[in-house]
């Protein structure tokens, strides 16, 4: 066991490693960049290192040679690099080994050979396992892809050959957009990873996404540690994984764990790793490249299923396979790197699953509809990415309907910033929280926005989501935006409660106006209770403050208490009109979008959290989070009076599409903006003249700063 390790990321998988580290007795020393140096996992290690600012710039997490030093300097015999950052960079690996400190993770060469998409699916169809028909190589173009296309068919799926993530990833349904596709594939790819090759493949749809985690030692030991379900993605970024998959027959299960230890070894793998699946649920025959159409399945009415990639590290969803198994999968790790067994008795396996988990990834993000021609995401933030060390759930196909750039969701969800202004976790039988932040973390978009997993378990599936949706409505973080009431929403959903999930169903919800609008936002009365008890809380604070008669927060007057008009906005700048008046026993408060609703007595709900930043005010109550300011006296302003555009959230300009003067039509793009790795393009509101363009490719724009402006023809 080492005595001294280095952990070479942040967040909520850096307090993680730290805490199985604390439990062994193991020393841990933590890094940190400057604007982290208060951060939960600064003081969850025993020794803090902070890093200096690359000379060239980027990221200090990311400084390979920096962090080797620091290693070295702290006499640290091993390093962590959790997920994300290092995590499947064979370079790093290798730098650490020459510095005779012990990686904790696979050989370099195994992370090089996996993270090359073209090289891993060749290792799987010599190892006899599945792959889906594609085409690979450094000559895949737009020709080629074309040529692909009529042999194969529509729709196809771009990847960038060296990552995953969803980063370099285009759906292709129309051979028109091959091109552009191809292009903006490329560019992703070469921004993310430095190479910019690119394989296709034909779509598999509908499917479902099943991982399966291994873990190797040098004795010749291998083990598939059950599987997880993680097919409730949007636009291949995981939202909800559990364990285990409860889709898969006797057969399936067998199969897809013995293709995955072949796998493991042909590709020369030690520690713990992840090889994900993709399983055809078409119910129609299949070919594949490879040995078979469904891998080693000995069941008559086994389902196909096709290898996507091995992800060379620890996975974000790992807490899932922990609860079922009653294993902590760092410490498997620490024992592998140390040389040992996995066991000392070579034919055992791992735990068996007890009960079923399920986790969720809560990122921030602003959910909400999309206006007629509102901004476009091209890509998802990352959750892996998504996660604050920049680890990413992949997923391997897209939406069936929906999701090519320039199609529009009914919802879109933003990047969100903002300081953690209140902040409780969950608790309760078979509730676990892996948390990167704390009550006065500021949120900013120099990291991915994943906060925080929330996993629930219980004795069964049903058990599992209802403990889970419980801990969800008990989680207070107030002050930045999440998806909380998302998820709670989508777990509500009957097809996630039949288990019926698909790759695709998460997109073609979004895609339907009326599932979207129930996804995006709570029922109506949800928000009315939620007014009703956030002008109580007003009142009760001005009461508190000033118990006289002139410090209640009402129109005071001599005899009848009077009305007192509230006009608030929401974070989307959605009005709202309310009257409150002071009455025995609380608040009269009558909510509408004219304030002339049923009035309704309202008192402060003593379970209700609030917290003020500025102009907001934010509150937790009904199990929702909620934050409305009031509106500004004069509204408008040059940005809307000239049919501005405004930035909807705070970034860099990737590209201008437009100049002054160019006639442009609704929703064409106009300005591309990239915030928590994720594309944004921001679209014309109406057909008419650009009269100005404000900003320039490379510029900090924050929200709501004004991109351009467009003069409607007419008008």
């Amino acid at each position: 066991m080492p005595e001294r390790v280095l952990i070479a990321n942040r967040g909520e998988i850096a307090v993680r490693i730290a805490r199985t580290l604390t439990r062994l007795g193991v020393a841990s020393v933590a890094v940190h960049a400057p604007e982290d140096a208060g951060a939960p996992h600064v003081h969850a290690c025993d020794v803090a290192v902070a890093l200096a600012p690359p000379p060239g710039g980027g990221s200090p997490y990311l400084d390979v040679a920096q962090l080797a030093r620091v290693a070295t300097d702290q006499g640290c015999d091993a390093v962590h690099p959790g997920y994300g950052f290092l995590a499947e960079r064979a370079d790093a690996a290798q730098a650490f080994v020459d510095a005779g400190i012990t990686w904790i993770g696979p050989p370099p060469a195994a992370i090089e050979l996996l993270g090359d998409k073209i090289a891993s699916k060749a290792t799987a169809g010599e190892a006899g396992v599945p792959v889906v028909p594609g085409l690979r190589g450094t000559d895949v173009d737009a020709d080629a892809v074309a040529r692909f296309a009529d042999e194969a068919g529509l729709p196809l799926l771009l990847k960038a050959s060296a990552g995953g993530g969803g980063k370099g990833m285009r759906r292709v349904d129309d051979a028109a957009a091959i091109p552009a596709a191809v292009d903006a594939a490329r560019r992703e790819a070469t921004a993310a990873f430095g190479r910019g090759e690119l394989l296709v493949e034909r779509l598999i749809a509908p499917a479902r996404h099943v991982e399966v985690q291994v873990a190797l030692d040098e004795h010749g030991g291998a083990w598939a540690i059950g599987e997880r379900e993680c097919s409730l993605q949007r636009r291949h970024q995981k939202l909800l994984e559990e364990s285990p998959a409860a889709c898969l027959s006797p057969g399936e299960r067998r199969a897809l764990h013995d293709a995955a230890v072949r796998l493991a070894r042909a590709a020369g793998y030690r520690n713990l790793g992840t090889v994900e699946f993709l399983l055809d649920v078409s119910g129609g025959a299949a070919s594949t490249e490879g040995d078979g159409r469904g891998g080693a399945s000995d069941g008559a009415g086994d389902r196909p299923f096709f290898f996507l990639e091995m992800n060379a590290r620890l996975q974000v969803e790992h807490p899932v396979t922990e609860l079922v198994h009653g294993l902590d999968l760092v410490a498997l790790q620490l024992r592998i790197a140390d040389g040992e067994p996995l066991d000392d008795d070579p034919s055992a396996g791992p735990p068996e699953p007890v009960g079923h988990a399920i986790e969720a990834r809560i990122t921030a993000e602003r959910v909400a509809l999309a206006p007629p021609s509102g901004p476009v995401a091209s890509t998802s933030p990352g959750g892996t990415a998504a996660a604050p060390s920049g680890a990413a759930g992949s997923a391997a196909h897209g939406p069936a309907r929906a999701a090519s750039p320039g199609t529009r969701s009914s919802a879109r969800f933003l990047p969100a910033v903002g300081p953690v202004l209140a902040y409780a976790e969950p608790a309760g039988a078979g509730v676990r929280v892996d948390s990167g932040i704390a009550a006065g973390t500021a949120v900013t978009t120099a990291f991915d926005p994943m906060l925080l997993k929330v996993i629930a378990h219980g004795r069964d599936r049903a058990q599992a989501l209802t403990r889970l949706d419980r801990a969800l409505a008990g989680l207070v973080l107030l002050g930045v935006e999440t998806n909380v009431g998302f998820l709670r929403r989508l777990l509500a959903r009957p097809e996630v409660a039949d288990d019926a999930l698909t790759t695709t169903l998460v997109e073609e919800l979004l895609a339907d106006p009326d599932a979207a609008a129930a996804l995006a936002a709570p029922p109506a009365d949800a928000r009315d209770a939620a007014l009703r008890a956030l002008v109580a809380a007003r009142h009760a604070e001005v009461a508190a403050a000033d118990p006289g008669p002139f410090g209640l927060a009402d129109s005071w007057r001599s005899g009848v208490p009077g009305w007192t008009h509230l006009d608030l906005l929401d974070p989307d700048d959605a009005p709202v009109a309310v009257r409150a008046r002071a009455v025995p026993g609380g608040v009269e408060v009558v909510v509408g979008d004219d304030g002339s609703g049923a009035p309704t007595v309202a008192a402060p709900d003593p379970r209700a959290t609030v917290a003020h930043d500025g102009p907001w005010t934010w509150l937790h109550t009904g199990g929702d989070a909620w934050s409305w300011r009031d509106a500004p006296e004069a509204t408008g302003g040059p940005s809307a009076a000239a049919g501005g555009l405004a930035a909807p959230l705070p970034g860099v300009v990737l590209a201008v599409r437009a100049a002054p003067g160019d006639r442009v039509v609704a929703g064409q793009s106009l300005v591309v903006l990239e915030s928590m790795k994720m594309e944004l393009d921001v679209a014309a509101p109406h057909d008419g003249v650009v009269g100005a363009i404000h900003v320039a490719v490379g510029e900090h724009v924050a929200r709501g700063q004004t991109l351009a402006a467009v003069e409607e023809e007419g008008a």
